[in-house]
């Protein structure tokens, strides 16, 4: 280290630990909420701080992930309506479906959702360890990286240059630019870890920190030219499989973990099961993946071991399921009037839904029939979109007013974005799970026709497209919130938003020196302990 790095190192340890007194008390590290005597300004204190020093790389990651979901649901809608209309823009090579759709994954996975992600866990890092996010220029050369990786890696699939590998079909060229964004936020936070104010480590923490190791050695992995044939398939099953469940999954329960205590307003149902849930998944979910070969060329007990591990996913399901619901249950009610409960509860249903159904899925027999149909893509987009996603939203809504210090222009347009996009995903999933195994049935009757199977599956395709449809909407409207609530322009929304106002008592309304922003405005104050 320079003498100038370390004069910036002492300076700064100095200016914290000044802050110490005040910060180092000021909330249960394990529930989230305050304990008895302490000041609530000196805790708004610390939290505003700590939002402040974060606004920049939270706000940039945001709006990168909000831009880039736009650009892939138009892709998706593209794709979804080619089922109707197959001839449509089909002269155009870089608008043909072999090319539309690998886009719209890829946006979303790698634009949309992960940008997300980021945005969510260096916001709970730095309140989450009770100090300021270390090296935030790394955040910043991170964000630039990723979009030049997600750019280059979408505009290089419409332009024919794919891998053709499911889930990494952006050309090695982009893993150039976001395999050193990802080390990047990786530095930041683990630095950031070094110099917590805490002892303790909340369960989330465990979960961000995790899928930051796991991640980047997913992605190297996989990239590794050292493939071929059917140890190539394996590989891919296993990285396609893995990407959701060690680097979306933990970021998305992670922010669960922290949301719904944080809104219902009481600790976690079971600490300790919260812990044997984490291990659990990290245990279990990397053997997972090659179930999708069954009746492949892979060894037979490659195979299985993956079937048995998808199995017990199980145990870990049910644990954070538990956990989860009994959290919010007593006070479920409150998804009534809170944005972001509404999301996050809709997101941890569906994690246990999606989780129980892969474990199902995993089984051979019904391998056999659901395989190769619509059935998978709707398993796929529960995943990524009922259960991250959907939690993706929540928080966001709960820390962009912290972030800005603005408030959400609007409780309809945030109604519109939730009802939408909760009916669109809903109806997508009965849908295509519905299609999809009427679909694998006719499929392995010898006796019927293609053409029949074609015929027989129109309606469900027309349902994927209305769906889709519908949640554009809602896109449309979460946009232009984010949008407006960055800008913070006209006149300042008069307080926290609720769907409905909530009875006297319930929240403790704060102005001024609100514990939980710091600036007066709270979309969702810390409940009455």
């Amino acid at each position: 280290m320079s003498k100038r790095s370390e004069r910036r190192a002492r300076k700064q340890a100095a200016r914290l630990d000044q802050r110490r007194d005040t910060y180092a008390t000021g909330i249960d590290p394990v529930h989230g909420v305050w304990r008895d005597g302490v000041a609530p300004t000196n805790v708004a204190t610390w939290r505003r701080d700590v939002d402040r020093h974060v606004r920049t790389p939270v706000v940039a990651f945001t709006l990168t992930a909000v831009f880039w979901l736009l650009v892939g649901t138009t892709f998706a809608l593209i794709a979804s309506f080619k089922f109707q209309y197959p001839d449509w823009m089909g002269e155009t090579a870089a608008m043909t479906f072999g090319r539309v759709r690998p886009a719209h994954l890829n946006t979303m996975i790698w634009g949309w959702i992960s940008p997300a992600g980021v945005a969510i866990a260096v916001w709970l890092w730095g309140r989450l360890l009770k100090t300021e996010v270390r090296h935030v220029w790394a955040l910043n050369v991170s964000w630039v990286l990723w979009n030049i990786g997600v750019t280059v890696g979408t505009v290089g699939i419409l332009a024919g240059y794919s891998q053709g590998i499911e889930w990494v079909e952006m050309p090695l060229a982009a893993f150039v630019f976001l395999v050193p964004a990802l080390l990047l936020v990786a530095y930041s936070l683990l630095s950031t870890l070094r110099h917590r104010r805490v002892a303790h480590l909340y369960i989330s923490v465990w979960y961000i920190g995790a899928s930051l190791l796991w991640t980047p050695v997913l992605i190297v992995a996989i990239l590794l030219p050292i493939y071929s044939g059917v140890p190539h398939a394996t590989a891919n099953w296993w990285f396609a499989h893995n990407i959701l469940g060690l680097w979306l999954t933990p970021i998305g329960l992670g922010a669960a973990y922290y949301l719904i205590p944080k809104v219902v307003g009481r600790p976690i149902y079971s600490y300790h099961l919260s812990y044997l849930g984490f291990w659990t998944l990290a245990l279990f979910y990397n053997w997972a993946g090659v179930h999708h070969l069954v009746g492949g060329p892979p060894p037979q007990w490659v195979v299985t071991v993956s079937i048995v591990f998808s199995v017990m996913m199980i145990i870990p399901v049910i644990i954070v399921g538990l956990n989860h619901h009994m959290t919010a249950f007593p006070r479920i009610k409150r998804v009534i009037w809170s944005p972001t409960l509404r999301f996050v509860v809709f997101g941890a249903v569906s994690y246990t839904v999606v989780s129980l159904q892969g474990a199902m899925q995993a089984l051979r027999f019904w391998q056999e029939v659901t395989h190769f149909t619509h059935y998978t893509i709707a398993h796929s987009h529960i995943g990524v979109y009922a259960f991250v996603t959907m939690i993706a939203y929540g928080a966001l809504y709960y820390l962009l007013p912290r972030v800005t210090g603005w408030e959400w222009k609007s409780k309809r347009l945030i109604s519109l974005h939730f009802w939408t996009t909760a009916v669109g995903i809903s109806l997508y999933i009965v849908g295509l799970t519905a299609g999809g195994v009427l679909q694998g049935f006719l499929m392995n009757n010898p006796d019927v026709p293609f053409m029949e199977i074609v015929e027989t599956m129109k309606p469900f395709l027309w349902s994927r497209s209305i769906a889709g449809v519908l949640m554009t909407v809602g896109h449309l409207a979460f946009a232009y919130l984010v949008w407006e609530i960055v800008r913070k322009k006209g006149e300042r929304p008069p307080g926290p938003v609720f769907f409905r106002q909530p009875p006297a008592g319930v929240y403790r309304m704060m102005t001024g020196a609100d514990p939980d922003t710091g600036d007066g405005s709270a979309a969702h104050p810390v409940p009455a302990p």
